[in-house]
């Protein structure tokens, strides 16, 4: 640590500045029909302070804003155009362990997505089910050599 890396710790330690905000990626659910919709809303989430870059997605109805923001900022800003607004709800499915299960599975949910939850029992295998899995990895060098 330099000379001007010792004085920057020292002016950061003793100023009363507000902290910074980290980079921060934050996607929405809102419900636009039309291009106008998605216009009027990546307008409000332009205008919230830090925002980098904002993306709208018609098709899968997702707005996600880019930058230094905070999220209940970019999500107060999206309500504020008087559209149905909610925080991102989907994961890829491959992230849950029973993605078929009532309450994940989501027939309105973007191709190859299912409804997050941190219910234990569908987030994750017991420990049965994942020796099982096991058994028919290909990447096991014991693994069963029927199939």
């Amino acid at each position: 640590m330099g000379v001007a890396g010792t004085l920057e710790y020292f002016s950061d330690l003793f100023s009363k500045k507000k902290k910074k905000k980290q980079l921060n990626t934050v996607s929405l659910k809102v419900r636009m029909d039309c291009e106008g919709c998605g216009l009027k809303v990546k307008k409000a989430l332009s205008g919230v302070k830090g925002a980098k870059s904002v993306e709208v997605d018609l098709k899968h109805q997702k707005a996600t804003v880019y930058g230094y923001v905070d999220a209940k900022e970019v999500l107060k800003a999206a309500q504020a155009t008087g559209k149905k607004v909610e925080k991102w709800p989907y994961v890829p499915y491959t992230m849950i362990a029973h993605p078929y299960v009532s309450g994940v599975y989501d027939k309105k949910a973007p191709a190859n997505f299912v409804r997050f939850t941190d219910e234990p029992g569908v987030a994750t295998l017991n420990p049965e089910e994942e020796q099982y899995l096991l058994i028919f990895n290909d990447e096991n060098p014991n693994a069963c050599s029927i199939m």
